[in-house]
């Protein structure tokens, strides 16, 4: 690993139907980053297998994995399919043009999500699919799945009903005022005793009794 970064390269592997046994590779990093920036995993690339002389071979890019830390590529994976069978990709969504309630209404545009899965035959795979904002003239419009243009023959893994972008209005933040707490009434005189109470006052007389009536003594 060590001695193929100090030459510029990546070690990958290629694999697939039409090969016998998975094929360790080794391929320019710098190269490669120009190409997969212009490719992504959803377009077949050409890639050199031993050097000129043995031509190129049709591939995908299954996998990049870079590192956590520098973000620097440190193994690829590429997939070799069978021309005539159809496989999945990942495609990514591009999203074009002003859409009029963000411009006019000042409204929030929500995307939902900025990829989607894909059938089709290899060489018939989409690098990208546009979606277009400018028809989300109201609250009211949303850009669904099944609205997307792609080319014939491609076939969209996704719910058709389900929704790409939609422009909200944006919430108005309610500032509730901080009301001071009412300041408690003032306690009423605890309850007397249902007999009434006969403790000595500090002139030494004793209470009247509330109910009328006096406190048998034993």
């Amino acid at each position: 690993m060590k001695k193929l970064r100090e030459k510029g390269l990546v070690p990958a592997v290629l694999y697939g139907p039409e090969l016998k046994e998975e094929m360790a590779l080794s391929v320019s990093e710098k190269e490669f980053a120009k190409i997969f920036k212009e490719a992504g995993e959803s377009s077949i690339i050409q890639l050199e297998v031993g050097g000129e002389e043995k031509g190129s071979i049709p591939v995908l890019i299954r996998e990049v994995v870079t590192d956590a830390t520098s973000d620097k590529i440190v193994h690829i994976d590429f997939y070799q399919p069978r021309l005539k069978e159809e496989v999945e990709a990942t495609v990514s969504l591009v999203f074009e043009g002003v859409s009029p309630a963000v411009k006019k209404l000042n409204g929030n545009l929500i995307k939902s999500f900025s990829e989607v899965e894909v059938r089709a035959l290899p060489l018939e795979l989409p690098h990208e699919i546009k979606v277009n904002l400018r028809k989300l003239e109201t609250f009211n419009d949303n850009i669904l799945v099944k609205d997307l243009i792609v080319p014939k023959g491609v076939k969209i893994l996704r719910d058709p009903e389900e929704v790409i972008a939609t422009v909200v209005p944006y919430e108005e933040e309610v500032i509730e005022e901080k009301k001071e707490p009412i300041a408690a009434e003032a306690e009423a005189p605890k309850e007397q005793k249902a007999e009434g109470v006969e403790a000595a006052s500090k002139g030494g007389e004793p209470r009247p009794n509330l109910f009328g009536r006096e406190k048998k003594e034993n």
